[in-house]
């Protein structure tokens, strides 16, 4: 069972990728604009934590998608040494195209299985996660420093 689980998981990290560089976004990318998306006004700290990612890796990908005006840094009135991370609205119009690519990708992925099979699997899924202490929406990709 494990194996097919990282079987599939490969599989779909890998068509995920594909159907997101369509919008010009790596994987990584993508999860961040979702988080961004999520809690916007959260620190680089509190979301480099969060991801459990180097800081220093964390800040090129950020510092990309503000180039392309997808997202912008603001400073926290109350700690100026702070940066508050939210989407510009080509980055929210970005993240409605990513929602749509989201939804197609996850209907691909559970091709076969009905609607209750779907939540089903969906909730025995979020169960194991949260089992192994995995948090809701990060992927444990950003960990690794490459």
């Amino acid at each position: 069972m494990a194996f097919r689980l990282a079987q599939l998981g490969a599989v779909a990290a890998e068509q995920f990728g594909e159907r997101v560089a369509e919008l010009e976004l790596s994987r990584p990318q993508a999860g961040l604009l979702r988080l961004i998306g999520r809690r916007p006004g959260q620190s680089q700290r509190a979301v480099a934590a969060q991801l459990g990612t180097p800081p220093s890796r964390l800040v090129a990908l950020l510092d990309d998608l503000e180039r392309r005006d997808l997202l912008e840094r603001r400073r926290n009135p109350d700690d100026r040494r702070n940066h508050e991370l939210h989407l510009t609205p080509a980055g929210e119009r970005t993240l409605d195209r990513l929602g749509v690519v989201a939804a197609d990708h996850e209907a691909a992925v559970t091709v076969g299985l009905s609607a209750a099979e779907r939540t089903r699997l969906d909730e025995l899924l979020g169960r194991l996660a949260a089992a192994h202490g995995l948090a809701e929406g990060v992927h444990p990709g950003y960990r690794r420093p490459d």
